[in-house]
């Protein structure tokens, strides 16, 4: 037998999926993550679902990891001290940045300009110069270059950062620094632009490479520590990391350039997602993960994650291809208040988080959150997983209630009431940043909801959104753990073009995506994945001839006429903007993605049933849904099977999430385990 584990680290909860190739069983476990050492939290989880399957930890074939490590490095402020090395003239490179402020009207008055992740007091700069086609204009002075490395030496750097002007036409300089480096910052790792980001724009490609620096260290320490652990356990499988582009890389690439896994938590849901979907039979869907602090959506189209050439954490905003997520500070945790100035109720970007947690969860919390507020509805019941949690119901209560008295309310359901419907707008400006905002119709998608709290708004937000049906996955606390468990291998090469369409000679284009494919195809096989396995994929990145930014767009042939690729992006570019303009195009970036074959996972196939769930009813209740209490009965999902049809309002409970079916709503059992909710009439 071969089994792969998949593992998701969030911040509240650590979730591990084991699955058995040949016959698609799983095996699940959720424990509380361990912010101070994220891996002994993991350890435990695959402890606890080794054991559940009867097997040892050496059986375990593949460790797949989603992880935040690199994410929360750059929101909590806490990677490596970085030096940075830059052309002589451009040490202020990261200071004057871009001139763009967020934010709506008098932004530029009140937003916060974030510090840079290299100070300008580590920022030194060097002798030397290429221009954009490569030539030497300049030749570095090594001298120059020791002693500037020996300022560095003395501030303690825990990273260094090269970023040359041009060095994406010609990297022989910044490889040469490296060497220098070596003898004089012995130990310290080293982030070159030409290997992290080989494009044009300098600033741009300051950045990403120095985010690369900054998370390196403490995503080595991670990794080496958790990949150490799993050896003492006896885990004698490959550790593989999951990039922001829902990809799977090996540990040592992982380390090597972590500035690609500033998604990875987000990525496994899609992947999982994606997953799931293709067995329902639907191909084009917007994902909808809601955890304890945050919600992440996304949207695919013919099974196809759309892939972003920017990846935005906080205030950071780096290039790095990742799945389009967008992220809301809305989750089950999400913490309702009322300002004393406006009267007016909101809810989050506070979370009560894990600890001390909602006020239901019974330590200590005392504030009023969404999780409090579907307790109070009877959206939750008191009792979870076959007795094993309990929620504290008078507790919620007594939370909610404090909103209630703050807005003048008659009762604690009302308050409950509009908590939800806040946090269901909430989430619905992420869907539609997704959909709407880049000229999407959700009414055109279904919905795959997931998460722990992500089924109980499921039915809500499909109303919302028009997106039918809604699917909610098995098992949707840990289907992140599943995406990492059913990804593939992925590598990219990229290589700045700048020409236009009437420059190129015939063929010339083909020939530079074939070389990026071979060069990516040749990582991956230096990695163990066979040449005679690698699918390749190719984009390039297309511009009006004197526009300021481009359009990614797919080539499917390699050999196919710059004609058709003008075509397909002027049919994009029409999409996003209503116009097109009568100038030569100009391919900007050229790029190779070469992925590995699916792994081998068997899908779950319910008996089939008679369309009637009453043999999974295990109770009834009420619960408090436009404006009024009505009865609605509780199911256990894993007593339904496929066909039946669960009517709303209704409950259906199993181990690690709640799903909310709404009155005038059924759900149906998909063979593959999955409920697809739909409207009745």
């Amino acid at each position: 037998m071969s089994y792969r584990l998949g593992v998701d680290v969030g911040g509240t909860f650590t979730d591990v999926l084991l699955v058995e190739e040949g016959s698609g069983s799983t095996w699940r476990a959720k424990t509380a993550s361990t912010p101070a050492d994220q891996a002994v939290g993991v350890l435990i989880g695959i402890g606890q679902v080794c054991a559940a399957a009867g097997i040892e930890l050496s059986e375990v074939a593949q460790v797949l990891h989603g992880t935040t490590v690199a994410t929360n490095a750059i929101l909590e402020g806490k990677g490596a001290t970085v030096g940075l090395v830059t052309t002589k003239g451009f040490r202020q490179v990261l200071q004057i940045a871009r001139s763009f402020v967020p934010g709506g009207l008098a932004g530029w008055i009140i937003w916060p300009k974030p510090e840079p992740l290299a100070d300008l007091g580590n920022t030194v700069e060097v002798d030397e110069r290429i221009a954009s086609d490569g030539a030497v204009i300049r030749q570095l002075d090594e001298d120059d270059v020791r002693a500037q490395l020996t300022k560095l030496a003395g501030r303690g750097i825990q990273a260094l950062a090269v970023s040359l002007i041009n060095s994406f036409a010609d990297p022989a300089h910044e490889k040469r620094i490296a060497e220098i480096a070596a003898e004089v910052l012995p130990g310290v790792p080293v982030s070159l632009s030409s290997d992290v980001l080989p494009e044009l724009r300098e600033y741009e490609r300051t950045l990403t490479t120095v985010a690369n620096g900054y998370v390196q260290p403490q995503v080595k320490r991670y990794i080496q520590t958790l990949s150490d652990k799993l050896a003492e356990g006896g885990v004698a499988g490959e550790l593989a990391i999951l990039r922001s582009d829902g990809g799977l890389q090996t540990a040592s690439a992982a380390v090597a350039a972590p500035v690609t896994m500033l998604m990875s938590g987000p990525a496994g849901g899609v992947t999982g997602a994606v997953w799931v979907a293709e067995q329902s039979g639907y191909r084009d869907l917007i994902t909808f993960d809601m955890g304890g602090t945050s919600t992440d959506v996304g949207l695919v189209q013919d099974l196809s994650p759309r892939i972003g050439r920017e990846t935005k954490v906080g205030d950071l905003t780096v290039r790095a291809s990742s799945v389009d997520v967008r992220t809301v500070g809305a989750g089950g945790g999400s913490i309702a208040h009322v300002p004393e100035l406006t009267k007016a109720l909101r809810v989050g970007p506070q979370s009560a988080g894990a600890d001390p947690g909602p006020a239901a969860y019974g330590k200590g919390g005392a504030d009023p959150t969404v999780t409090d507020a579907n307790v109070v509805l009877g959206y939750l019941p008191p009792s979870l997983a076959g007795g094993e949690i309990t929620l504290d119901v008078d507790a919620a209560r007594a939370a909610v209630a404090k909103v209630a008295e703050a807005m003048g309310l008659e009762s604690a359901e009302a308050a409950a009431a509009g908590i939800v419907d806040i946090v269901n707008e909430n989430m619905l400006g992420g869907l539609r940043l997704v959909s709407v905002q880049q000229g999407f119709d959700p009414r055109d998608f279904a919905l795959v909801a997931f998460g722990g709290a992500g089924p109980l708004h499921a039915n809500a937000l499909g109303r919302l959104t028009g997106a039918w049906p809604v699917i909610v996955p098995p098992s949707p606390g840990v289907l992140c753990a599943l995406g990492d468990a059913t990804t593939s291998r992925r590598d990219e090469s990229a290589r700045t073009v700048l020409r236009r369409f009437a420059q190129l000679e015939g063929g010339e284009l083909g020939s530079m995506l074939r070389e990026l494919a071979d060069e990516a195809g040749g990582r991956l096989a230096e990695q163990g994945l066979p040449r005679d396995q690698q699918t390749v994929g190719y984009q390039v990145d297309v511009r009006y001839h004197g526009q300021g930014f481009e359009i990614p767009v797919d080539v499917d042939d390699p050999d196919a006429s710059l004609e058709a690729l003008g075509e397909r992006f002027d049919a994009e570019h029409n999409r996003l903007f209503s116009f097109l303009l009568d100038v030569d195009h100009e391919i900007v970036n050229a790029r190779a993605t070469v992925t590995g074959p699916k792994p081998d996972v068997a899908p779950v196939s319910l008996a089939k049933g008679d369309g009637d769930p009453s043999g999974a009813r295990v109770s009834e209740l009420e619960i408090y849904v436009g404006g009024e209490h009505v009865p609605a009965g509780v199911y256990d999902r894993a007593k339904l099977r496929a066909g039946d049809v669960v009517r709303g309002p209704a409950i259906v409970t199993e181990m690690d999430s709640t799903t909310l079916v709404l009155p005038g709503h059924a759900a149906t059992v998909h063979p593959s385990g999955s409920l697809l909710i739909n409207p009745e009439n």
